[in-house]
């Protein structure tokens, strides 16, 4: 579930009162965990996977009621805005253009406050808060236009030319310094709420980063960049039955070799930050530190990319040696290599079991069959990239579906969807996380992504009459039949 897509009065789903109803929703059905999207600022197609900042917060995450029970806004200079009239979808167009303006007021009048709260925050996040504020007011002053289009001398970060934008930018990044101050205290206070429900959150990292963001704009020397700081080549995948052009994602690659010279103390940081943000963290696009699809720089298509060799064991054995042993899921869907499952095998962190993979009609004896999995594994019905159980039992083909109605012995009556989860439950997984949309039981309309498209992904909310008593009680039956309440503090299941 997420954050945006939990209800609110205000276009998009926050921090706020709603969060922590829905914490209490998941501890009535018996839950353990709570998986987000990522959380991070987001830029053009509104993708959490393509953010400003691998550090950052989402300002529109920000909740306002919370911020005028703070005496930082005044009720009707938000509560009297037009938030839209599709409470069901995120307009981020509307998003843009009035959130900025009441974190404006908020941030004004934080600012003149004497707060050492927010002193003591900017001196402990500023190894990447000070060029996160830099940036965000230098995309500002350039129209939001991408850090590759500004002027060189901004561009290459020459110093005596960033010392002269700071003083002249020193409001703007004074604001934004504000907003993420905002951000980490309403974080910090909904985190503490949800573990002591016993619930803990579950992050998602995403293994690139934007091109146009603060990270690559201030560490440009861990990427494949020219002289010019623009990217030799870019990430993506390549052809296969679903995409006859493969998929062009842009990110920049990073340049593993320079980044090994150091340990890693790129990425150290990137992964010590999320753990102070989530209990456990997914990492997106696992077999991309095997080997990494590159795809020559101004290339329309994924066709003309090559593999190449990513970090390897080496890299997670730096993370397990310098930050201890982390609660890691990897994100291994795709083609897997021999080299891949090694690559899993030996770093020890589970696997994901998707559900509707195992009834693709090509594979009739697919590792994504529950009677296959191991017990070290997550298992899902689907994730953010795939369509809701409804959607995909009227969507796939014929073949597929009556082998999941045969398979998962399906019914109509019951609901697809509720079969289709209680087999992910009843499986040996570890653990077993269900989109919210499933347990709605909604179809394609509530799809969060469909990949390689935009203009309609990342918007779907859920209405506030869903988090009832009725579905929370029938969650918690469910975990009781299958075994899958969380445990005591003595080891035991609960009753």
């Amino acid at each position: 579930m997420p954050i945006f897509s939990l209800p609110s009065p205000y276009g998009i789903g926050t921090l706020g009162a709603e969060a922590r109803k829905f914490a209490d929703f998941l501890a009535a059905g018996g839950q353990s965990c709570w998986q987000l999207l990522p959380v991070g600022p987001t830029s053009y197609g509104d993708s959490p996977y393509q953010s400003f900042s691998s550090f950052a917060g989402n300002p529109y995450f920000i909740d306002l009621d919370a911020l005028a029970e703070e005496g930082l806004l005044e009720p009707e200079e938000f509560q009297s805005l037009n938030w839209g009239d599709t409470p069901g979808s995120v307009d981020y167009g509307l998003m843009y253009e009035k959130r900025y303006p009441v974190l404006h007021k908020a941030c004004a009048r934080l600012l003149a406050q004497d707060r050492p709260d927010f002193a003591a925050f900017c001196r402990e996040q500023a190894g990447w808060l000070e060029d996160y504020a830099l940036f965000m007011a230098l995309k500002d002053r350039h129209g939001g236009a991408s850090w590759f289009t500004w002027p060189e001398d901004v561009r290459l970060r020459r110093p005596a030319v960033l010392d002269r934008v700071r003083e002249e930018l020193a409001g703007e990044i004074a604001f934004w310094k504000a907003v993420q101050y905002l951000f980490f205290a309403q974080w910090n206070a909904w985190k503490k709420y949800v573990n002591a429900l016993g619930i803990s959150v579950i992050g998602d990292l995403p293994i690139y980063v934007s091109g146009d963001s603060a990270d690559v704009w201030a560490s440009p020397e861990q990427f494949q960049l020219d002289g010019k700081g623009l990217p030799t080549e870019v990430a993506g995948c390549p052809p296969d039955a679903f995409t006859a052009d493969g998929q062009l994602w842009g990110n920049p690659l990073f340049d593993w070799e320079r980044m090994k010279k150091d340990g890693y103390a790129w990425w150290l940081r990137r992964i010590s930050f999320q753990f102070k943000l989530y209990d456990t963290l997914r990492i997106d696009h696992f077999r991309g530190f095997d080997s990494y699809y590159a795809i020559p720089y101004g290339d329309k298509t994924a066709k003309n990319g090559q593999w190449k060799p990513g970090p390897g064991i080496d890299f997670f054995k730096t993370v397990n040696r310098t930050l201890g042993k982390k609660d890691i899921i990897a994100e291994d869907l795709g083609f897997l290599t021999p080299s891949v499952r090694r690559l899993l095998k030996d770093s020890g962190y589970p696997g994901m079991k998707i559900l509707e993979f195992a009834f693709d009609s090509r594979d009739a004896d697919s590792d994504y069959l529950p009677h296959r999995y191991p017990v070290h594994c997550v298992v899902y019905t689907g994730t953010h990239d795939n369509d809701t159980i409804q959607g995909w039992m009227a969507a796939a083909p014929k073949k597929g579906v009556s082998f999941a109605k045969a398979y998962l012995r399906l019914s109509r009556r019951e609901g697809y969807h509720w079969g289709m989860m209680r087999s992910a439950w009843a499986s040996p997984a570890d653990l077993a996380v269900m989109q919210f949309q499933d347990l709605l039981g909604l179809g394609s309309e509530a799809r969060m992504n469909i990949p390689s498209t935009l203009g309609n992904n990342w918007k779907w909310r859920a209405l506030p009459s869903t988090f009832d008593e009725k579905l929370s009680k029938r969650l918690y039956r469910e975990m009781q039949v299958y075994q899958r309440l969380p445990r005591t503090k003595t080891g035991k299941r609960a009753k």
